[in-house]
């Protein structure tokens, strides 16, 4: 299979086509079955979850409306639209802050659109398909770490045709244009911009050199002819969202790594352990084989090991060696979720993003220390996955020798096959979590599943739909909450609910026009980032249909919502650009700014010729803090 026939496909896309799926299985007989015997709604289970979050959001609304109380979202809704454009409410205005190409350096040149620049001209700019970001605040200087996932290649090859990578200087470019950019910013003449050439200044890329900590280091798994030892990593690639430590550091998660290898050797069989992590032996994503050995299975069948790991940066010393924590699993991640828990230690929740995957958490070892010496906090701990019950219960189940059977490295290098064994709640493609930070409970992203109650997952779990994913081919997504009991994010239970089912009510009438909180004005589809502000909103980004059409009929372009979690009430707060996905979110340090991640549009904007990704700022226009 060459890149020119999958270029354009997600990476979702692209693995089912490289990893296809059985054709028939028995469960999937039985679930079509059911489907079509019964209707959606006639299951127990999916009537149940529906009826719980219709129960807990509209009956909060109701309460909101009945006391006359003032809404928190002070802002006129935008509505659904497929402008190639930037769209907010009255009062609010953006620029673009940065975008793929921009120099990070004086001595970079310009992007040549043209030709999409040099191997070195991309290592001196800012990467491609900008994702989860942070800021950070160091005695009045400003310092963002952005998220480069992936490439367009018709962009970043533009001078070769259906932009394939065709020589060694190619692949450079494309592993540069991967991994990290963190620069500083400050606010000049009321805007924000890029400082070049500060000592902050930083690109991390798929050749960034990377030490191995937790319990996969120096295992055998990890081991490679150019490190024996297997303690030190070259690179980070496909960079989704992101996390923020108290203690000042960035973490940057590696989701699809598993696309970026392939096999010369047409003897090779790829291992189960690696089959169910995707990984092929056909053509890689992007050819990097062709100029790197490493990406050559054949002769490097350890290399795939190395991903799939949170990264811990930290974006304020340049000279400081990433660390790749795998204590927090290896997998396919969305984001990390850092909260401090009322006893001290340090709980990550952490996303798996594929279809029937799970649901992660961590806690550390040891305990956070103000001002302390928290720098290895996440390179020892417990791994848990989550287990929800249809009574709106749930627990976390440790992934341990114990319950696994496994040992801890391999715990940490194949999480996912521990998850399974200790039977695990299938999710509908967990993405960004959030933790309300004025109350002990948590939030994730199920942006949609088409194969729940069709096929089971990667490693034959099933897929049934009931619980937290109670609808079957869900093509919109929901948001699950869940409350840790007794206010502590390390307790062993939990109890959920659904905060919102995404949904169509302007064509259906069932389970799939979504909750009570949903109507025709703030509909939407795939709600995939998520963030919390220090006021206790919960901002929603979506990267799903924007065919304006069909299921999907006047939901029109990907957007960003905001959410009182509180009343169930939700309002489109911005609509992006055509074809882009909306994504990651960091406030200024007076919240009077607030960056947003357009990746890869595919118009015109933002220059009215090559669509660029890129980060805008959002900001009032009276100067006063974001909602």
């Amino acid at each position: 299979m060459t890149i020119e026939k999958h270029e354009e496909l997600s990476f979702d896309a692209f693995d089912e086509m490289v990893r296809p799926a059985p054709e028939v299985v028995e469960f999937e007989e039985v679930a079509n079955t059911m489907v079509s015997r019964r209707g959606f709604l006639s299951g127990g289970a999916a009537v149940g979850a529906t009826a719980f979050v219709m129960g807990s959001t509209l009956g909060a609304a109701q309460a909101v409306a009945a006391n006359h109380k003032p809404t928190r979202l002070a802002f006129d809704m935008v509505k659904a639209t497929t402008a190639d454009t930037i769209t907010l409410p009255k009062g609010y205005k953006w620029d673009v802050l940065v975008s793929w190409g921009d120099p990070l350096w004086s001595n970079a040149p310009t992007l040549n659109t043209a030709t999409g620049g040099t191997g070195a001209s991309q290592e001196l700019a800012f990467g491609d398909n900008n994702d989860g970001m942070a800021f950070f605040n160091a005695n009045g200087r400003y310092v963002m770490a952005i998220n480069n996932e992936y490439v367009n290649p018709k962009t970043l090859h533009a001078n070769r045709e259906d932009g394939v990578p065709m020589t060694a200087d190619d692949v450079r470019k494309n592993k540069a244009a991967h991994g990290v950019s963190i620069m500083e910013v400050a606010k000049r003449g009321g805007k924000w911009n890029v400082v070049q050439d500060s000592m902050y200044n930083r690109r991390i890329t798929a050749d960034t050199e990377m030490e191995i900590t937790g319990p996969a280091r120096g295992h055998d798994l990890v081991k490679t002819s150019a490190d024996p030892e297997g303690v030190l990593a070259k690179g980070t690639w496909n960079n989704c969202g992101q996390g923020q430590t108290p203690w000042g550091t960035y973490l940057t998660c590696e989701e699809n790594f598993n696309s970026y290898f392939a096999a010369s050797d047409g003897s090779y069989k790829v291992p189960a352990e690696l089959k169910r992590y995707g990984v092929s032996a056909k053509t890689g994503r992007y050819k990097w084989e062709m100029a790197d050995e490493r990406f050559d299975l054949s002769k490097e069948p350890n290399e795939p090991n190395r991903f799939g790991y949170i990264v811990e940066i930290d974006p304020m010393n340049p000279n400081a060696r990433p660390k790749k924590r795998t204590a927090l699993g290896r997998f396919k991640h969305e984001n990390a979720e850092v909260t401090i828990a009322a006893n001290g230690h340090v709980v990550v929740y952490l996303g798996d993003d594929e279809r029937g995957e799970f649901l992660y958490r961590f806690v550390s070892k040891g305990k956070y220390q103000v001002g302390g010496d928290n720098s290895e906090l996440l390179s020892e701990g417990t791994l848990y996955v989550a287990k929800f019950h249809e009574n709106n219960k749930g627990e976390w189940l440790a992934l341990t020798p114990e319950t696994t059977g496994m040992t801890e490295a391999d715990i940490a290098i194949h999480t996912r096959l521990a998850a399974s064994k200790v039977g695990a709640t299938t999710m509908d493609r967990p993405e960004w979590v959030a933790a309300n930070p004025n109350k002990v409970e948590a939030y994730c992203c199920l942006t949609n599943n088409k194969n729940r109650g069709v096929k089971p997952n990667a490693g034959g779990d099933e897929t049934p739909a009931v619980g937290p994913n109670p609808r079957v081919k869900n093509k919109f997504g929901q948001i699950v909450r869940w409350e840790p009991m007794n206010e502590d994010h390390t307790a062993a239970k939990f109890d959920w609910d659904l905060f919102v089912l995404a949904g169509n009510p302007a064509v259906f009438d069932d389970a799939y026009a979504g909750s009570a909180n949903v109507n025709k004005d703030n509909m939407f589809n795939s709600p995939d980032g998520l963030k919390f502000d220090r006021n206790g909103l919960l901002w929603i980004q979506t990267d799903g249909n924007y065919s304006n059409e069909g299921d999907f009929a006047g939901q029109g372009n990907n957007q960003m919502l905001v959410a009182d979690t509180e009343t169930g009430e939700i309002k489109r707060f911005m609509v992006g650009p055509t074809k882009c996905e909306v994504t990651g979110a960091a406030w200024s340090a007076d919240h009077t700014t607030m960056f947003v991640s357009i990746q890869h549009p595919g118009g015109t904007w933002p220059t009215g010729s090559t669509p660029l990704s890129s980060v805008i700022a959002i900001s009032r226009e009276d100067g006063e803090m974001i909602v």
